[in-house]
């Protein structure tokens, strides 16, 4: 029997994320037969997200590219491309503004995440293509896959889990992996 060719995405699995039951910014997160706790909006989830809702949006989204503390997390392997934080590393979350939904570099005066967070937040940060590749204003912006708060405490929007969790997810991701809000 002749086996099927495969492609590098059909490697790349899904990961799956659905609201647990009785907490809405709590959910389980599914890859493979890993099963972990996370943390996503204050809100819950929407199907029609907007900029400071609060919400995870319901949706598929790619894995684009991520950023990492060099200084806190040390040995990362992933085939993901990655790029350690500087910081004069920002992300535009100003709806008017052209770098709306980017990395931008400090100096910058528009309303503006820090990725070289003190919280350790994006110690570990994977950018999905929630509007990013085609973007419009007021949809949401910097919709990140990161490290959880102490206490599993609510996102923004973004989806979040512990570090020793994203160590062990982050050698099976690549650029495509497809993380499924449901």
């Amino acid at each position: 029997m002749r086996r099927a060719k495969t492609t590098a995405s059909d490697n790349r699995g899904t990961i799956v994320v659905r609201r647990a039951p009785l907490t809405k910014s709590r959910a389980i997160l599914r890859y493979g037969i890993l099963s972990i706790p996370a943390a996503i909006g204050r809100s819950g989830t929407t199907a029609r997200k907007r900029e400071g809702d609060g919400a995870t949006p319901i949706a598929s989204m790619r894995l684009l590219e991520g950023f990492f503390r060099g200084d806190r997390m040390r040995g990362i392997s992933t085939r993901l491309p990655m790029q350690r934080i500087r910081p004069d590393m920002l992300w535009c979350d100003e709806p008017r503004d052209p770098n709306y939904n980017r990395l931008v570099r400090s100096p910058f005066k528009p309303s503006h995440e820090e990725m070289r967070r003190k919280d350790g937040l994006y110690d570990a940060c994977l950018v999905l293509d929630w509007n990013v590749t085609s973007r419009r204003r007021n949809r949401g912006s910097a919709i990140f896959f990161h490290l959880i708060r102490p206490g599993f405490e609510p996102t923004a929007g973004c989806v979040a889990i512990r570090a020793a969790d994203m160590r062990r997810l982050l050698p099976h991701l690549a650029r495509g992996t497809m993380l499924k809000v449901v």
